[in-house]
Parts: C-alpha cells; sequence; structure tokens
C-alpha cells in the first residue's frame, strides 16, 4: 500500500533540504549540545576531589543526561515556534496563502501539515545529537529506554510549541509579529495554569484543593516530572514526592500524583490543548472565516 504524504509536508521538506539554514542550523545545534557537555564535565571534574574521597565516582555523571536533555528542551521549545510562526504569516507575505487555499486540502490539513514539517526537522536535530546524549548514557549508568522515552517528550514539546506558533501565524500578518506572539502565548501559559493555585494560597486556604489540576497543561512542570521520574523514581508533586502531601490536596490531585501517572494525563492534557490551538488556527486560514470572505458573502447577499 502506498504511503500518502501531506503535501504540505513534502513540499516544505524539500524546501528545507535545499536551503543551507537546514545544515547551519543542525551545526548550531550541534555546537550548543558539545559545549553544554564539556561545561558538565569540566564542573565534574573540579569537583572531583570530593567525589574520589567519598569512593563514588559515577554518581555525579548521571546528570550529566538531565544538562543534556534541558539544553534540548529549550533550544526546541524557541526552535519551533519560529518555524511555525511564519508559516502561514509567510504565505501571506509571499502572497501564496489564496493559491493555497484553492487546493483540495482543507485549512485544517494545512495547518497540521505544517506543525509536522517543523516536528520532522526538529527530530532531524534530536537524531544528529544522538551521539552527544549517548556519551551521557555511557558514563551516566542510564538505560537507553530513557533515551526513547525522551525522544517521545520532545516529539510532545514540539507539537505542543508548533501549535502555538501556528495559531500566532494565523492571528497575526507578520511573521515578526507572530514570533513575538508566540512567546507571550507561552508565557500566558506557564503563569495561568499557576495562578488557581497562587490565588488559593494567597487566600490563606491550608489545602491546595483540585487547584494543581491546571498544572497538567504546564509543560514545564511535566519536563520536571518527567526527570524527577527518571533520576529518582519518585514525583516531585506528590506521594513520595515533595510539593504535595495527602492533606494538602483533593482526591483527584492526590490519586494522579503518585506513580507516573501525572506525566500521562499531563501529556494526553497538552495534546489536547495542542488539538484545540490547531484547530482554532485552521478556523482562523478558513476563508469562510476571515474578514474578506464575510465581506464577499455580504456583497453576494445584497
Amino acid at each position: 500500500m502506498k504511503i500518502r504524504w501531506n503535501p504540505i509536508v513534502k513540499k516544505d521538506m524539500q524546501v528545507a533540504a535545499r536551503s543551507m539554514r537546514l545544515s547551519w542550523g543542525l551545526f548550531a545545534y550541534e555546537a550548543i549540545l558539545a559545549m553544554a557537555f564539556l561545561l558538565a564535565m569540566a564542573v565534574i571534574q573540579a569537583s572531583s576531589a570530593n567525589i574520589y574521597n567519598n569512593g563514588n565516582v559515577y554518581s555525579s555523571l548521571v546528570s550529566l543526561f538531565p544538562i543534556l536533555a534541558v539544553a534540548q528542551v529549550c533550544i526546541v521549545a524557541l526552535i519551533v515556534p519560529i518555524i511555525t510562526a511564519s508559516s502561514i504569516s509567510g504565505e501571506r507575505e509571499r502572497q501564496t496563502l489564496d493559491i493555497m487555499l484553492t487546493t483540495c486540502m482543507s485549512p485544517f490539513s494545512i495547518v497540521v501539515g505544517k506543525v509536522i514539517s517543523a516536528v520532522l526537522r526538529i527530530l532531524f536535530f534530536v537524531a544528529a545529537s544522538t551521539p552527544i546524549m549517548a556519551l551521557a548514557f555511557v558514563v551516566g549508568g542510564l538505560s537507553w529506554g530513557h533515551l526513547f522515552w525522551f525522544l517521545l517528550t520532545i516529539i510532545l514539546l514540539s507539537v505542543f510549541s508548533g501549535s502555538i506558533g501556528i495559531l500566532c501565524s494565523a492571528l497575526c500578518r507578520r511573521s515578526i509579529t507572530a514570533v513575538i506572539l508566540s512567546f507571550a502565548f507561552y508565557f500566558m501559559i506557564f503563569v495561568l495554569t499557576f495562578l488557581p493555585l497562587l490565588i488559593k494560597a494567597a487566600l490563606g486556604s491550608r489545602s491546595a484543593g483540585e487547584t494543581p489540576l491546571f498544572l497538567l497543561f504546564n509543560p514545564i512542570v511535566f519536563f520536571e516530572e518527567f526527570f524527577m521520574q527518571i533520576m529518582t523514581g519518585k514525583s516531585l508533586l506528590g506521594g513520595a514526592g515533595y510539593m504535595f502531601s495527602k492533606s494538602d490536596v483533593g482526591f483527584i490531585t492526590y490519586h494522579l500524583t503518585t506513580g507516573k501517572a501525572w506525566m500521562l494525563v499531563s501529556a494526553a492534557c497538552i495534546l489536547l490543548l495542542s488539538l484545540v490551538f490547531m484547530l482554532a488556527a485552521a478556523w482562523k486560514v478558513n476563508p469562510m472565516h476571515s474578514s474578506s470572505g464575510r465581506k464577499r458573502r455580504k456583497a453576494r447577499k445584497a
């Protein structure tokens, strides 16, 4: 059976493959990770005297994985919105969006194609960084299964960041405005998910209740929980973790913060939020819902 690719993905990947930007982007990505690795090794070497005295040399080498992983997460969180924020607005600036909308593709398939092409480009970067990440696993004593789960979390972050970028690109007419709005969206999501918990604390309530459930939509909390589970096997939020006890939160929150349930539910919530953003972008891109489309319909009725 022949696999049918999304035409947007095929076109964007062909354009990216012909450009030197992808090669220079890979070089910069690898250079940043290499510097993070060398800096981490320098810090470990500087503290080697105390490590040798304690007799446990490899205990600090395990920290290489979260250092490199956090560096990759930060790079991906910065790159993907820039890539997708110029997708729809860039088509408007080149005056090719109307031509694209006249094809048999639906607005949602166009939006999904733009997000998938951005995710695939990020996967090129992550695949190219595997040798550097492998050094952390060889000397750090972690299993290769952790690298697979980390790859899935990077894909999740790419889809989430791409959905924010594509929504801002659909809302704005200029790419630079869309990029700025994308990072403003980031900030709003991070702040608003903590806001109910902060309000509860400001009111002097001893129990947080179910307000921590809003943190399920926060990617920062998701990655903190992910690294906590891998490095210590404990939950950051509850159970045997550090933030909440059974008396501090409600019934649902407490049971979600035991084991790995929080990560799975949080991943589903982040994907759901990404789908909402992409649907909103498709609705905005649809010419039937645009201001010009409404004017044309009114002119026909008149």
